[in-house]
């Protein structure tokens, strides 16, 4: 859906939050990802991909993640959350960081606390920052925060080319 902030995978009007938008929204996720990867030549390497998003995109990106849909080699996730669901017994090599504003009115820094959680119980290995004073958006430091974190996640496919 086009949105004036950005791309919307879901409705937000009644409960935004409804897992029920969410499992709706992966076919369309699952097909844009798809076509990109393709597009980009990275059917084979999904290992060197990371998914970035910011509310409903790091949302639709746990989710594809969590689920065990993709086994990308790094997720990024700003103000994010990750849906109630059973995290299947897969490859958890996805290395995830959320960043999450304390301050944020929209979805609650608790969310991304649940979803690391959630993760690291499940056994990805995951890092959250949650930022002092920081609303529903990416500040300057978390978006270099997530830059560190992606370079170190990569730096392996730096010393093999």
């Amino acid at each position: 859906m086009r949105h004036p902030y950005g791309h919307q995978w879901f409705s937000t009007e009644g409960n935004p939050l409804d897992p029920a938008r969410i499992l709706f929204a992966r076919d369309a996720f699952d097909r844009l990802m798809n076509d990109v990867i393709r597009r980009e030549g990275f059917t084979d390497a999904q290992d060197k991909i990371a998914f970035v998003g910011v509310s409903q995109g790091a949302i639709v990106a746990l989710d594809a993640v969590a689920s065990g849909r993709w086994r990308v080699g790094s997720l990024v996730s700003f103000a994010g959350l990750l849906p109630p669901q059973k995290i299947p017994a897969v490859s958890k090599s996805t290395s995830i960081f959320l960043v999450h504003g304390q301050a944020d009115a929209t979805i609650p820094a608790a969310a991304s606390a649940l979803a690391a959680a959630q993760l690291r119980a499940a056994g990805f290995d995951v890092e959250l920052d949650i930022e002092m004073g920081v609303g529903h958006t990416i500040s300057s430091a978390g978006a270099q925060k997530a830059l560190f974190f992606l370079q170190r996640s990569f730096s392996q496919f730096d010393h093999a080319n």
